[in-house]
């Protein structure tokens, strides 16, 4: 029997060789119109980001391996240019030396793969712009960045590919801007999990345009200059494309094959074509979902390498193997996070109206006592009777082998109560006692039996509006100070039971704490005592992180010169940790999932109460947190061994007690420090002339904006579209900068403030908008409170340019080394 195959990487390699392993005698003969007939291509982007360093390495198999180990005959850089399938030939032609040749075939199985998906943009073929789909385009990319010395790089797209190279970017400490035509990045998950995704490229210092499709690519003195649909133009050195990939389907169709609904050449269960003696494997193919029996393009490596193995059986007619379809279960490390899913997600759901249930469960990836623990989310979909719909998960790590136990269960055909019965291994370092797949089914089971009622995070303003229900906080003191929702009740949850007397029956209250466990056990004990309550599904962290800006607009100075690396800001002394602790007591504080000020209350409260040259080892998720550190423990006499940024989670180690210093002399302050907690005009402009004079006399001068005085700082003809209904609510009350400020006093109607403008520029007085200006131009600081920004849901992009954004650390650092600090 002679076999051709067209194509290799994943389904064509994987085909060939167990052709081999199952029949000795049959001629196969495999053809590639590449240089490399197998190779990792989900690795190309780690190398040119340097994770991987060895090119070799993503070299699965070689010409010569095939030959001497398998006997297949392999012929590189071969283009297949016609099917005769009545003939049972191929038509061929040699791509180095242009030799034109015919091929006659037993059984053809075509492998093509995909291509990557380029739309029709104007200047779309630059030579600045590229894509990534084998290995010649990694290498040519990797010499562009090296021959241009890139800076800038605008990556469109934010799927797999397109967050892969933006992570691999920023590794060769590239500027990098993702354009996402969608509202969210990463499409196989629900906008809450991708949600969290958005924050983490926050964290990492790269751009995230959402729901911005570009218009035109423009090449101006070497760079790319690429357009947006907002208006906003992105100068960049090289373009990356991973819009999302196509099947390679002209072959197939010239050859009168039959082709899907969707672009992917048809198969039989058997992966056979609508031509007999032709199969066709791999991300060409259009396959049925496992679980809605649509028929799908799923583009995975796992499937290609599956339907290889199978197909090789089906083509020697020995033993028959139906390909039973793709689940699309997936995993990408996207920056410091690693996202999976597998089956069908909420969005499908909704689309093909299916009746569904949802349960979010948030639990650390092993036991919590034991260090190293960190946050998991995953999501679960399932229906009343029992059966798995898909999963979702996020984290830094665990992640993985939830979703493959899931993935596991759902095709074993386990109800969603099963997943309880399932005997997981455990110990502190690898596990908890009762695996978050396990939460999950006890959460659907009792969700299933009405033992628990729940709400979704999008769901409560709608609500609220339409029944008697009362939002009910029933988290510490301390977690509600640092955050809640708006119009929320708030009783400790240990303080819940003895104030039952206090809430109303004819209401319903929507009980929620950080993460959804504790709302379960206040929903419990509601219901129990005659009360009609709902618990908030993932807790308030998840509906923050959907109320949180979800872009990350403008953030690049092009004067500066960029590096992502983490660098450390204490100097030679972090090379000293080692050493600090061997010689000392560490004592280990977590403050992860508090806000600003929380973990620097904590830090405080902690060092209170341990010994001179004792170390405190703190760590927290909150951002802002590495900035703080470093200003508290300077101001407070104690020593910041190091501090770093890994996994979302930023470590510090402070020494109690700082080392003697040599006596010197000090410094007459020369610091004027204001809080700008008003949003009127008048106290604004008091503000701004006395920084200004202040600055005049040679002073440094810094102003905290806080609550109301942010209005000042806010853009006038910015429009937030992703904003929630409150915030979008909040911010159309609030004044939109330094034009729609009112006074104080005498406003009457606006009547007021126009003569106080009308006098001002009478005798001569700057207005408010050239004293700001003046203001920064000499050198003045203007820190945003972050804090308040949260609350007031103010986003980043919605203030002036050339202002700091930080939390209170920050501004008692500065204070301390005023002379005077002014409350306006």
């Amino acid at each position: 029997m002679k076999i051709l195959i067209v194509g290799g990487v994943a389904g064509g390699a994987s085909a060939a060789a167990r052709l081999r392993r199952i029949n000795e005698d049959a001629e196969i003969i495999m053809f590639e119109r590449g240089e490399y007939i197998s190779f990792a291509n989900c690795g190309l982007p780690y190398h040119i980001g340097g994770v991987i360093k060895e090119r070799e390495n993503l070299l699965v198999q070689t010409i010569e391996g095939m030959k001497t180990r398998f006997n297949i005959d392999v012929k590189i850089k071969t283009e297949i240019t016609k099917i005769d399938k009545e003939n049972k030939k191929i038509y061929a032609k040699n791509l180095k030396t242009g030799e034109n040749f015919e091929e006659s075939y037993d059984r053809l199985l075509l492998s093509p793969g995909a291509a990557p998906f380029i739309p029709p943009i104007p200047g779309v073929n630059s030579p600045n712009i590229f894509s990534l789909r084998n290995m010649s385009d990694m290498d040519s990319i990797i010499n562009h960045i090296e021959k241009n010395s890139v800076k800038r790089a605008v990556v469109v797209g934010a799927g797999f590919i397109g967050i892969e190279v933006a992570e691999n970017l920023l590794e060769r400490d590239i500027e990098v801007s993702i354009l996402e035509k969608a509202p969210q990045v990463l499409t196989m998950v629900d906008e809450e999990i991708a949600a969290q995704v958005h924050q983490n490229i926050k964290d990492k210092e790269v751009e995230l345009y959402l729901e911005d499709g570009v218009t035109q690519f423009e090449d101006i003195e070497g760079k790319t200059v690429v357009k947006l649909e907002s208006g906003k133009e992105i100068k960049a050195d090289m373009v990356v494309m991973a819009i999302g990939v196509k099947p390679e389907n002209d072959l197939a169709k010239e050859a009168g094959l039959e082709i899907g609904k969707k672009g992917g050449i048809t198969v039989n269960q058997y992966l056979q074509t609508s031509d007999e003696n032709i199969y066709a494997v791999g991300d060409a193919i259009e396959v049925k979902h496992y679980l809605s029996g649509e028929e799908s393009i799923i583009p995975l490596a796992w499937p290609a390498n599956r339907q290889g193995r199978i197909v090789a059986d089906n083509m020697l007619g020995i033993n028959l193997k139906a390909y039973n379809g793709s689940l699309g279960t997936s995993i990408i490390k996207a920056f410091d996070t690693t996202v999976a899913a597998t089956g069908l997600n909420e969005r499908y759901l909704k689309t093909a109206g299916t009746e569904y249930m949802v349960a979010t469960v948030n639990r650390n990836s092993h036991a919590s006592y034991y260090p190293g623990g960190v946050p998991i989310t995953l999501k679960l979909l399932f229906t009343k009777d029992g059966d798995i719909l898909g999963a979702q998960g996020l984290g830094c790590k665990g992640v993985d082998k939830r979703i493959d136990v899931i993935a596991t269960a759902i095709k074993g055909k386990m109800k969603v109560w099963d997943l309880q019965d399932l005997e997981l291994a455990y110990a502190p370092p690898y596990n908890s006692a009762k695996d978050p797949v396990n939460i999950l089914g006890y959460v659907a089971e009792n969700m299933i039996k009405g033992e628990v009622e729940t709400i979704r995070y999008f769901q409560i303003e709608d609500y609220l509006k339409n029944n008697n229900a009362q939002l009910l906080d029933i988290r510490t003191k301390d977690e509600n100070e640092l955050g809640s929702i708006p119009s929320s009740l708030h009783i400790d949850l240990a303080e819940l039971r003895d104030n039952l007397s206090k809430l109303d029956k004819d209401k319903e209250y929507i009980a929620y704490c950080q993460v959804g466990l504790r709302g379960y056990i206040a929903y419990r004990m509601l219901v129990q005592h005659g009360f009609k309550a709902k618990n908030l599904d993932g807790g308030y962290k998840l509906w923050q992180y959907t109320k949180n800006e979800q872009s990350n607009r403008d953030i690049f100075n092009d004067k500066d010169q960029f590096k992502h690396k983490e660098a450390s800001c204490c100097g030679t002394v972090s090379e000293l940790i080692d050493e600090e602790r061997e010689m000392n007591k560490i004592i280990e504080v977590d403050a992860c999932g508090l806000q600003c000020p929380g973990p620097i209350l904590k830090t405080k409260k902690t060092m209170e109460t341990i010994k001179d040259g004792e170390v405190l080892s703190i760590k927290s998720t909150d951002a802002g947190f590495k900035k703080d550190i470093a200003t508290w423990a300077e101001k407070t006499g104690n020593k910041l061994l190091d501090v770093q940024l890994e996994n979302g989670i930023v470590t510090a180690h402070v020494k109690k007690g700082s080392e003697s210093k040599n006596p010197t002399l000090v410094a007459e302050k020369d610091t004027q420090t204001m809080v700008v907690f008003s949003g009127d005009l008048d106290k604004i402009l008091a503000s701004f002339i006395i920084a200004n004079g202040a600055l005049a006399m040679g002073k440094k001068v810094s102003m905290f904006f806080t609550f109301w005085g942010l209005n000042a700082l806010r853009k006038e003809n910015y429009t937030n579209k992703n904003k929630g209904v409150i915030d979008k609510m909040f911010g159309m009350m609030m004044p939109k900068g330094v034009n729609k400020l009112k006074l104080s006093k005498m406003n009457m109607g606006g009547m007021g403030t126009a003569m106080m403008k009308h006098v001002m520029k009478e005798k001569n007085v700057d207005s408010l908008e050239k004293l700001m200006k003046t203001y920064l131009e000499n050198g003045g600081k203007i820190t945003a409170c972050t804090m308040s920004m949260d609350v007031m849901g103010i986003a980043k992009e919605e203030l002036i340019e050339g202002i700091d954004y930080g939390g209170v650390a920050s501004y008692l650092g500065d204070s301390q080394e005023a002379y005077s600090n002014l409350f306006i």
